[in-house]
């Protein structure tokens, strides 16, 4: 199993972020709101995720920083729940809309909600 996240499993094109905002689709997930697009083709063929927590939200930079790497450490280590073999890969943003920092439980717990979520709505489709 590869716990690694590299740039490659990470949305960093505006094109690509842009797309995923304009056409993508989107649940709540307290204190997530989770995009989504199905892309058929992707180049590198892996799903691709972006963090974001709003500046509006948690105005300390630190405190950005710490929920970010909190959440990204609970995607990375889950991320097997996606699954990789399906030809349609995702585009996946998982925002941070609460206003305090969520412990790293909390944290986990939800993206492996989402995570699953974002599995069966794969099925579905």
């Amino acid at each position: 199993m590869n716990y690694k996240l590299p740039k490659n499993e990470r949305v960093h094109s505006k094109k690509s972020i842009k797309e995923l905002f304009d056409k993508g689709s989107s649940f709540f997930l307290y204190p997530f709101k989770v995009l989504y697009l199905d892309q058929s083709i992707i180049e590198n063929g892996t799903h691709q995720v972006l963090f974001s927590v709003s500046k509006k939200k948690i105005k300390k930079a630190v405190h950005r920083n710490f929920v970010k790497r909190r959440v990204k450490e609970a995607y990375r280590l889950h991320k097997h729940l996606l699954n990789h073999e399906s030809e349609h890969k995702k585009l996946i943003a998982l925002i941070y809309v609460s206003t305090d920092k969520s412990s790293f439980e909390i944290i986990q717990s939800k993206i492996q909600k989402i995570l699953k979520k974002l599995q069966t709505l794969g099925h579905s489709s």
